[in-house]
């Protein structure tokens, strides 16, 4: 299966302008043409002097234009050719001088008269040093900008090549990557819709120090609210301890125990199109938690549990009452029968589909970058995948959500 994003298909400029910073935007160039654009780029005669166009070539497969190619055999066209063409223009690093030129209309290179030219949205991640991005002038250059709806990206602070520590830097390149990423998903097929994902798995507080808790890393539904956000969808991300990054766009929650999971779902799901529950839940709970850290020199301690609520029993009723969340997904991680269990809690919670792996596998399940499900409908129809990434599992997940969607 190969995996889509927001930028398969599209095409992206990529401007590059006179900063030490140059070397970034060829990391940044290499990670658009990995995620499927086209991206051809622009160097001014001053990022010349910082880096190779071959070197942005080599990375996209696609051209590198440099300010001779204004005054080629097509020099006259070239401008309106790539900027009427594109789906987004970016300018990284973005100078203080090139800030200044697109502010006010001057056109006296290759890209900022692509700039003029262009008519798809804008966005730059300024670069510069010393007090230049803090300078009145280009605090008022940026503001021109804003208004005419070029997005700015950073800058942040950092050691710069001065020297000096201040506001200045580049942003990261995962940073405009994933920005980028999000701009290019509005208005896609889940645009309007609301999508509630948990992630990781819950903690039960034994004593002070020690927690009940699973193996769940949380890959799998960071993987679904990403792939949800991809779809242009407004994704609420329910989340137990991880170390994970949150998906750029996503609200995140944070919870600690079952109890707060539960909560959290319930006050987030009315009026909802989709609730995925891809979250490890701990099914049990000590009935009492220690006040003081237990002590192995008094013995070994006796721990009653009770059961935790039942979310996906509970979200239910708040849809028979009210018909939301739309669509229900639960997941099954099974160390035996795996269908019968799986399909038997789709049958209980009145799911539209689960998502069951067999947790005795070492490549899928948890902990891992990979999972090897069988989808299960209320019907018992079932769907066998094979050994896939997680970012792969996800997007089947949700392309079956959004035909339940009827999108």
């Amino acid at each position: 299966m190969t995996i889509t994003t927001p930028l398969t298909g599209k095409h992206i400029i990529l401007g590059v302008t006179g900063s030490i910073a140059c070397y970034k935007a060829a990391d940044l160039a290499s990670k658009f043409a990995q995620a499927g654009a086209t991206v051809p780029t622009i160097l001014t005669p001053c990022a010349e002097k910082f880096i190779s166009p071959l070197t942005f070539q080599s990375v996209t497969g696609q051209k590198s234009f440099v300010e001779a190619d204004l005054w080629g055999g097509e020099g006259h066209i070239q401008h309106i050719g790539l900027g009427i063409g594109a789906d987004l223009l970016v300018i990284a690093p973005c100078t203080a001088n090139t800030i200044a030129k697109i502010a006010h209309g001057l056109a006296d290179n290759l890209l900022t008269v692509t700039a003029l030219a262009a008519r798809c949205p804008i966005m730059i991640a300024p670069a510069m040093d010393g007090g230049m991005y803090s300078h009145p002038a280009t605090q008022q250059n940026l503001e021109i900008l804003r208004q005419r709806k070029v997005h700015a990206i950073g800058p942040v602070e950092g050691r710069m090549a001065s020297g000096m520590v201040g506001l200045g830097r580049m942003a990261e390149v995962n940073e405009i990557f994933n920005r980028v990423r999000l701009t290019l998903s509005q208005n896609g097929d889940l645009s309007g819709c609301h999508l509630v994902i948990t992630a990781g798995g819950t903690q039960e507080p034994l004593d002070p120090v020690r927690t009940l808790t699973n193996r769940s890393s949380g890959k799998q539904g960071y993987a679904l609210a990403q792939a949800a956000l991809d779809k242009g969808a407004r994704v609420t991300l329910i989340s137990a301890p991880t170390g994970l990054v949150t998906p750029l766009g996503a609200l995140r929650v944070d919870v600690l125990t079952a109890e707060e999971m539960h909560q959290a779902v319930l006050s987030t799901v009315p009026g909802s199109d989709a609730l995925i529950m891809a979250a490890a839940v701990a099914d049990f709970r000590p009935q009492k938690q220690a006040v003081e850290k237990i002590k192995k020199d008094k013995g070994k301690p006796e721990i009653q549990f009770e059961f935790t609520s039942d979310i996906l029993a509970s979200v239910a009723q708040i849809k028979a009452d009210t018909g939301y969340p739309r669509v229900m997904v639960g997941f099954a991680a099974e160390s035996q029968n795996l269908f019968e269990n799986a399909y038997q809690k789709v049958v209980k919670k009145h799911l539209d589909f689960i998502v069951a792996n067999d947790i005795t596998s070492n490549k899928a399940g948890f902990a891992v970058d990979t999972n090897q499900v069988t989808l299960i409908d209320a019907t018992g129809k079932s769907e066998a995948h094979p050994l896939l990434s997680k970012e792969e599992v996800a997007q089947i997940i949700i392309n079956r959500v959004m035909k339940l969607l009827g999108k």
